[in-house]
C-alpha cells in the first residue's frame, strides 16, 4: 500500500474503535470495551510504522505526499478538501500519539475495569486519538480547524468523565470554555492568512508566504499569526490560558496521562512548528511565543513547589515542561523541541500513571499531605516514579536531560535577549528537581502512612465512604462516579506492561539525540524544516558542553535540595512556610491567575449579561423596537378601522378628495 493509504488507515482505526464502542456499549462494558479500544489504537500504531517505512522509501525531496477523499467546497479562493498531508513531522506526530496511547489504553484495561461507565470511557479515548490524529494529519486548515474542535470537545467528554461530580463538570466546561476562545484565535487567523495567500492548503499557503503574498501586508501576517498564537497557548495551557489545566485532573487518571503527555497540550507545539514559514516572516509573533513558553515554565514551575494534590503538581509540571517547548520551537529550534515532545510523553505518561497507581493505593487519596511511605509497599511503581522523576529533572542519561539541554542550547545560540529566556530555562530547570522529588520524597520515604501499612501487610486500602478527593464530598459507585475497586501497578499485570514500556523508553530514548554522537531526529525532520533559515542554527561546541555540565548540576542541586528538606530535616519545609508565609500564600493561590480572570473578565461580562437580561432588554428591545413597533401598528389600524366604515357614500366623498388634492398639486406645480 502507499504511504498515503497507510496515514488513512492511521484515522481509519480510531474511528471504526469509536463507532463499535459506541453502538455497542451495552454488550461490550468492561473487558471487550477495553480490548476494543486498545487494539483499535494498537493497529493505528502499527499503521503509523508502516507509512514510516513507506516515506522512508521515498527520495529525501519527496517526503510531502498529500491525499485527499473529497471536495468540500472548492470556489474562487477557497479549495477546502477532505486531504491529508504526510510528511515527516506528521508521521513524527502519528507515531508518539498512537504509540503513548496504545499504552494508555493498556494501562486503562485494569485502571477502569470496576468503573460502570467503563465502555463509554473507552469510547471517549477512542474518539479522542481519532480527533488529535485528524488534526495532526490536516493538510489545510478547514481540517485542522476540525481536528481543533473535536480535541476540545472529546477532553470536554473525558475531563467531566464522573459526571455526578461537579468538580469534574465543572472543570470540564471550563477547559472547554477556555479552549473555545482558542478555537476562535485558530479561526480568525486563518481567515487573516487566506486573505492573501488565497489558499487554505499549507503546502499552498507557505509557497505563498515565499512568493512575497504577505510583503505588502506585514501587519496582516503578524495579526494572523498572533491569532494563531491563541489557539496555541489555549490548547497547550500557556499563559494566560492555562487555569484549565490543573482542574482538569478531575478526569480519570488515564485521562490525565493521555491529555497531558502526547496529545492535547502538544498541539500547540504542533501547529507552531507546522506553521513555521508564517512565523519566519512574521518574527514579532515568534518572539511573542518564545517570551510566553518561557514565563510560563517559570510561573509553572514555582506554583508546583507549593501544590499538595500530586495529580495538580504533575499538571504543572506538564504546563512547564509544554512552555519549554514552545520556547524552543518559537525560537526556531524546531527538531528540539518536539524532541522533548517526544520524550516528554514518555515519562510524563510514565508518572501519571505511577500516580494513579499511589492512588488507588490510597483508596482515591490525592494528597501528599496523606502519604508517606510507600517505597516498600510499591516497588515497582517507585521504581517507575523514579525513573520519571530522573528524566522529567533532567538527569543524564535520562531522556529528558538530552531532550531539555537541546532546547537551551538552541536558544542560547540565538544569542541577543535570548540568553535572558536561556537563563530562565536553566532556573526552570533547578526548579522541576525540587518539586519532583519533593513530591517523590513525600510519596515514598519517611515513615509508611496507614495505607501503605495495610499495602505492606497484603491488602489495598478501602474507604469506608467514598469521597470526592476535591472537596470530601460523599460518593456512591454507581454511574458517573468512580468504581468501587481500587488497584495498583503492582498487582495488575496490563498496568505494569505499560509503565514498563515507558519506563524503558524514558531511560534510552535520548541515545537519539546524542551531542556529537546521534542525530536521528534532526535527519529524520530535517525535509520538512529544509527551508527554514534556522536550519543551520547550531550552538557552539563550547556552548553545549557548558550546557550539558550545568544542566547536570542544576538537576542534582534540586534534588538535593528537596532531600534536604523533605526527607534528611522534615520540619524544614514547614518552617520555610512559616517564615514566607506571603510567597506560600502566593504560590499556592496560583499566582491568583484565576482570582484576576475572574475580576477582569469573569464578572464584568456576568455584570453586563445581567444588565441586558434585567434592564436593556424589558425596557429597551421589548418596550421601544417591540413594542413600539408594535404601538405604532395597532394606532394605524386604529385608523384605518375607523376610516371602513362600510357606507358607499363615504368612499365616493374619499375618492373624490384625493382627486381634487391630486389636481391641486399638479395646478400649483405648473404655475
Amino acid at each position: 500500500m502507499s504511504t498515503t493509504t497507510w496515514a488513512w488507515l492511521v484515522l481509519a482505526f480510531p474511528l471504526a474503535g469509536t463507532i463499535l464502542i459506541g453502538l455497542g456499549h451495552k454488550r461490550l462494558a468492561r473487558g471487550p470495551a477495553g480490548a476494543i479500544g486498545t487494539l483499535a489504537i494498537l493497529l493505528a500504531f502499527a499503521s503509523a510504522v508502516a507509512s514510516l517505512i513507506s516515506l522512508q522509501g521515498q527520495d529525501e525531496h519527496h517526503r510531502q505526499l498529500t491525499s485527499s477523499l473529497w471536495d468540500y467546497a472548492v470556489s474562487g479562493s477557497i479549495d477546502a478538501r477532505l486531504a491529508i498531508l504526510v510528511d515527516p513531522l506528521s508521521v513524527f506526530m502519528m507515531l508518539v500519539v498512537t504509540g503513548v496511547s496504545t499504552l494508555i489504553h493498556l494501562y486503562s484495561i485494569s485502571y477502569m475495569k470496576s468503573d460502570r461507565g467503563n465502555a463509554r470511557y473507552f469510547a471517549y479515548l477512542n474518539f479522542f486519538v481519532f480527533s488529535m490524529l485528524v488534526l495532526v494529519l490536516a493538510a489545510n486548515f478547514l481540517l485542522l480547524i476540525v481536528g481543533w474542535a473535536f480535541v476540545g470537545a472529546a477532553s470536554y467528554l473525558l475531563i467531566s468523565f464522573w459526571y455526578r461530580r461537579d468538580t469534574a463538570t465543572k472543570a470540564g466546561i471550563k477547559a472547554f470554555v477556555i479552549n473555545v476562545v482558542g478555537d476562535v484565535g485558530l479561526v480568525l487567523g486563518t481567515f487573516f492568512i487566506l486573505r492573501y495567500s488565497g489558499t487554505l492548503d499549507f503546502l499552498g499557503t507557505f509557497e505563498a508566504v515565499r512568493a512575497g503574498a504577505f510583503d505588502a501586508h506585514e501587519g496582516a501576517l503578524v495579526a494572523g499569526c498572533l491569532l494563531l498564537l491563541v489557539g496555541a497557548f489555549a490548547k497547550s495551557a500557556q499563559l494566560p490560558f492555562h487555569t484549565w489545566l490543573p482542574d482538569a485532573m478531575e478526569g480519570p487518571t488515564p485521562v490525565s496521562s493521555l491529555i497531558h503527555a502526547a496529545t492535547m497540550v502538544t498541539a500547540g507545539v504542533y501547529l507552531i512548528s507546522r506553521m513555521f514559514p508564517l512565523f519566519e516572516a512574521a518574527p514579532a509573533a515568534a518572539n511573542v511565543g518564545a517570551i510566553v513558553g518561557c514565563a510560563t515554565l517559570l510561573v509553572a514551575g514555582t506554583i508546583a513547589l507549593t501544590q499538595t494534590d500530586i495529580k495538580r503538581v504533575i499538571a504543572y509540571s506538564t504546563m512547564s515542561q509544554i512552555g519549554y517547548m514552545i520556547m524552543g520551537v518559537s525560537a526556531g529550534a524546531y527538531a528540539a523541541g518536539l524532541f522533548h515532545l517526544m520524550t516528554h510523553a514518555f515519562f510524563k505518561a510514565l508518572l501519571f500513571m505511577a500516580a494513579g497507581s499511589i492512588i488507588g493505593a490510597m483508596a482515591g487519596a490525592q494528597s501528599l499531605d496523606k502519604m508517606s511511605g510507600f517505597k516498600r509497599a510499591m516497588p515497582f511503581t517507585f521504581g517507575c516514579f523514579v525513573v520519571g522523576g530522573l528524566a522529567l529533572s533532567g538527569v543524564p542519561p535520562f531522556s529528558g536531560f538530552f531532550s531539555k539541554d537541546e532546547i537551551l542550547a538552541m536558544v542560547g545560540a540565538r544569542e541577543g535577549w535570548f540568553t535572558v529566556l536561556y537563563v530562565v530555562g536553566y532556573i526552570g530547570a533547578f526548579l522541576t528537581g525540587i518539586y519532583t522529588w519533593r513530591m517523590i520524597f513525600r510519596a515514598f520515604f519517611n515513615r509508611p502512612c496507614p495505607e501503605a501499612v495495610e499495602l505492606e501487610h497484603g491488602h489495598i486500602a478501602h474507604a469506608e465512604y467514598p469521597t470526592n478527593p476535591a472537596n470530601g464530598e460523599r460518593e456512591d459507585t454507581e454511574v458517573g462516579f468512580p468504581g468501587p475497586e481500587h488497584v495498583i501497578a503492582d498487582r495488575e499485570q496490563p498496568m505494569k506492561i505499560a509503565m514498563g514500556l515507558l519506563a524503558i523508553g524514558a531511560t534510552i530514548l535520548g541515545v537519539l539525540q546524542i551531542p556529537f554522537v546521534t542525530h536521528v531526529i534532526t535527519d529524520f525532520l530535517e525535509p520538512t524544516f529544509a527551508d527554514s533559515k534556522y536550519v543551520h542554527l547550531h550552538a557552539s561546541d563550547g556552548m553545549i558542553w557548558f550546557g550539558m555540565i550545568l544542566g547536570t548540576v542544576v538537576a542534582l542541586a534540586g534534588i538535593a535540595i528537596a532531600y534536604h528538606i523533605w526527607v534528611r530535616k522534615p520540619g524544614t519545609a514547614a518552617a520555610l512556610q512559616a517564615r514566607f508565609g506571603w510567597l506560600h500564600r502566593f504560590l499556592v493561590n496560583k499566582w491568583y491567575f484565576d482570582e484576576l480572570i475572574d475580576f477582569l473578565i469573569v464578572r464584568p461580562w456576568a455584570a453586563a449579561g445581567t444588565f441586558f437580561r434585567t434592564w436593556f432588554e424589558p425596557r429597551v428591545v421589548d418596550g421601544l423596537f417591540i413594542g413600539g413597533a408594535t404601538g405604532i401598528v395597532r394606532a394605524g389600524s386604529a385608523v384605518v378601522r375607523t376610516l371602513q366604515s362600510g357606507f358607499l357614500r363615504y368612499y365616493a366623498a374619499l375618492l373624490l378628495l384625493g382627486g381634487g388634492a391630486v389636481v391641486l398639486y399638479f395646478l400649483i406645480a405648473s404655475s
